[in-house]
């Protein structure tokens, strides 16, 4: 290793450790970002389990005209609340929030039903809750449930087999694996990854260019008998080994947490033990690389540590846009797409995650585009540094 480089690499790490900012966002985003998202996932998980699992609390207007209707909420684990207002304000009482949803049953609900007619049930409910989307969504369930069953007896009582309304026997055959369905759920976790790598690293860069420059330390430092390519490769090195120790903090804090969300309720299992965090950080580490050298081309062209970081600040959210680019458009590996850096690695890990196998040579295309887009962007930084205007 050369000297002037290791002399750059050393000093950059150490300075940047002292600082309190710098280490911080090394280390503390990276641990939040993942337990954030978790949490997130782990509450709304919760949520929709214990909507179509726990016992629904039901406030019903006109429970008496259908003690049928009541009888088979009832053994559908619905508690029924008799409620004496009028449908007004029921309407009231749900926009107002002191009741969260109700169901409004027809007075002359019998006398309709026996006389073949269809019978009009209203649930009152505000959408904007977004708390009560289970229940609806349960609700709506067990109302048609209740509905096919009396369509079927009305069949029978007239002498006609009810399987004559179903023409079309359709199954569908699930070709996925826990793992493979867990993989709409975690397929994200790439974004925060590469999103709290690049944050681990963003201030560094911003130091050792616009901070530099703004202190009054640049201009001595390129008067020292260091050839530019060394000074700005010591300082992308440095960047680099930044992010990547907060891309490992990010790997292992998923990969504690994941096992505590319950996937396994809705036929999920979250892969992604040693072996996957391991694999997804080698898969990731070239990307570290071109995130230093395009932070470090972007700060040297600001004047100031706040101008730099206003920049930056929209600059890291560039690479990621390929992986939203992805979720829309559901794509799947291919030679072609293994060219683009940051979309290469979210569908790797994706196939990770799913348990698929990942052919070896999707990996040395990425890998190799990527090194090979960050070596061009290591040289656009040389020549940044080399030119007359980097002082002012």
């Amino acid at each position: 290793m050369n000297n002037a480089f290791r002399a750059v690499f050393i000093k950059e790490m150490v300075a940047n450790f002292r600082d309190h900012r710098t280490l911080m966002s090394a280390l503390l985003g990276p641990l939040l970002a993942p337990l954030v998202f978790v949490v997130a996932i782990n509450f709304e998980l919760s949520r929709a389990l214990d909507g179509s699992e726990n016992s629904l609390e039901l406030p019903v207007l006109g429970s008496e005209a259908a003690p049928t209707l009541i009888s088979f909420l009832e053994q559908e684990n619905i508690s029924i609340h008799p409620i004496t207002k009028d449908r007004a304000d029921t309407l009231a009482a749900v926009d107002k929030g002191s009741l969260d949803l109700a169901l409004v049953i027809p007075k002359d609900f019998g006398t309709q039903l026996r006389s073949n007619q269809p019978v009009r049930l209203e649930i009152i409910v505000d959408l904007s809750n977004t708390k009560v989307h289970a229940q609806v969504t349960r609700m709506r369930s067990l109302l048609r449930a209740w509905e096919q069953q009396i369509s079927a007896l009305r069949l029978v009582s007239r002498g006609i087999n009810p399987v004559i309304t179903h023409p079309l026997l359709i199954d569908e055959i699930d070709t996925s694996t826990p793992s493979g369905r867990s993989a709409v759920i975690l397929g994200m976790l790439t974004y925060l990854f590469l999103l709290a790598m690049l944050m681990g690293g963003m201030y560094l860069c911003i130091d050792t260019t616009a901070g530099e420059r703004e202190r009054g330390e640049l201009e001595p430092l390129l008067a020292l008998p260091i050839s530019r390519s060394n000074l700005v490769v010591g300082k992308i090195a440095a960047g680099s080994m930044y992010m990547l120790a907060s891309l490992a903090i990010s790997l292992l804090t998923c990969m504690i947490a994941l096992p505590f969300l319950p996937l396994e309720k809705l036929g999920m299992n979250a892969n992604f033990g040693p072996a996957v965090a391991i694999s997804a950080w080698f898969i990731l580490a070239p990307f570290a690389l071109l995130g230093s050298s395009l932070m470090t081309i972007v700060a040297s062209l600001t004047k100031s540590y706040k101008e730099a970081q206003t920049y930056l600040s929209f600059v890291i959210l560039l690479p990621t846009l390929p992986i939203l680019i992805a979720a829309l458009m559901t794509l799947r590996p291919s030679p072609e797409l293994m060219l683009v850096p940051s979309l290469s690695q979210h569908l790797l890990i994706t196939e990770l995650i799913k348990s698929h196998p990942i052919e070896p040579l999707w990996v040395v295309i990425s890998v190799g585009s990527t090194l090979l887009s960050s070596l061009a962007l290591v040289w656009v930084a040389v020549r940044a540094y080399r030119r007359e205007g980097i002082l002012i």
